[in-house]
């Protein structure tokens, strides 16, 4: 099944609990785990940044719900109890717990909405509002959410930006995306060279690194939105890299690749990279090439140790 969503979470880690006894996250990971029949692959899932699983961090953001609503408790580092308003919840017969039911408490309603509450407008149709917008996320999510959609947003309109500019200029954004890279040498060296051969398909020849140990040949062409670079295209830039004896070529276009252009890429002796449309402009998102930086935000945790007294 699907990894749960951390509000759908929250009655089971708070029935994990309901003896009494010290939980650890560890032991409730593993519970739920087996509670809610996650397969290996679904635990190894991890979150974009690499650094924690996804379920891990749903299991987090649940505890971390129920206990500023006051219904588990974190006596020392590292472990929960359930409260004893958490028993008389359970002992109401729930069926299930979210921002909604957490909203019945204060000390929620401070935790979510703080200064962040309109005058006139109710903590607890706060809560309810951001309930139906991403019942499924937990905060951090729901930032990663937004910044992904925000670069499909940039990366459209890259390359729509790119369709519009001049062959030259292409060229140029070529370069600076390969430097930036760290190949081509210097920016005056790959400036020379790329948009100067027009040898049987190759635009240019770059160094893979500063000491110039070894060149990469250079195909890069814009082509029309919606139309597809062909297997001939990249045959020819195959034939032109044999001819140069070259052993590496990337292709860079603004379209996109048919299956059969992906496919000879893959079984020619020569290493050929194909880079299209999406991954140009994924390309330029992550070196900075064409966008500048507005704003950066930092997603914080509590340092569990920093509150620990001797």
């Amino acid at each position: 099944m699907a990894i749960p969503d951390y509000q759908t979470l929250m009655l089971p880690l708070l029935q994990f609990a309901a003896d009494g006894r010290e939980r650890s996250k560890r032991q409730a990971v593993e519970a739920l785990a087996v509670q809610f029949r996650l397969t290996a692959d679904e635990l190894a899932t991890l979150l974009p940044s690499g650094r924690q699983g996804l379920f891990d961090n749903r299991v987090a953001w649940a505890r971390s719900y129920l206990k500023h609503a006051g219904l588990l408790d974190a006596p020392r580092r590292g472990v929960f109890v359930i409260t004893e308003r958490g028993r008389q919840l359970l002992a109401e017969g729930v069926t299930r717990i979210d921002n909604r039911v957490l909203a019945r408490y204060p000390e929620f309603l401070d935790f979510t909405s703080g200064a962040t509450r309109k005058r006139g407008e109710s903590a607890v149709d706060l809560v309810a509002q951001s309930d139906e917008r991403e019942s499924d996320l937990t905060p951090d999510e729901w930032i990663r959410a937004g910044h992904k959609q925000l670069r499909e947003t940039l990366a459209a309109e890259l390359l729509q930006r790119i369709g519009k500019a001049s062959p030259r200029f292409f060229e140029g954004l070529v370069v600076d995306l390969l430097v930036a890279m760290g190949y081509g040498g210097s920016h005056e060296d790959a400036a020379r060279v790329v948009g100067q051969s027009g040898d049987g398909g190759i635009d240019g020849i770059i160094k893979q690194d500063r000491l110039g140990l070894d060149n990469i040949y250079v195909q890069a062409k814009r082509w029309q939105p919606g139309s597809t670079v062909g297997r001939p295209d990249v045959q020819q830039f195959a034939g032109a890299l044999h001819g140069r004896k070259a052993s590496k070529g990337v292709f860079i276009t603004t379209s996109a690749f048919s299956r059969e252009a992906v496919e000879y890429a893959r079984g020619v002796q020569t290493a050929i990279v194909l880079i299209d449309g999406k991954e140009l402009a994924e390309l330029m998102l992550d070196y900075g090439i064409g966008v500048s930086l507005q704003e950066t935000i930092r997603l914080q945790r509590v340092d569990e140790d920093y509150f620990v007294e001797e």
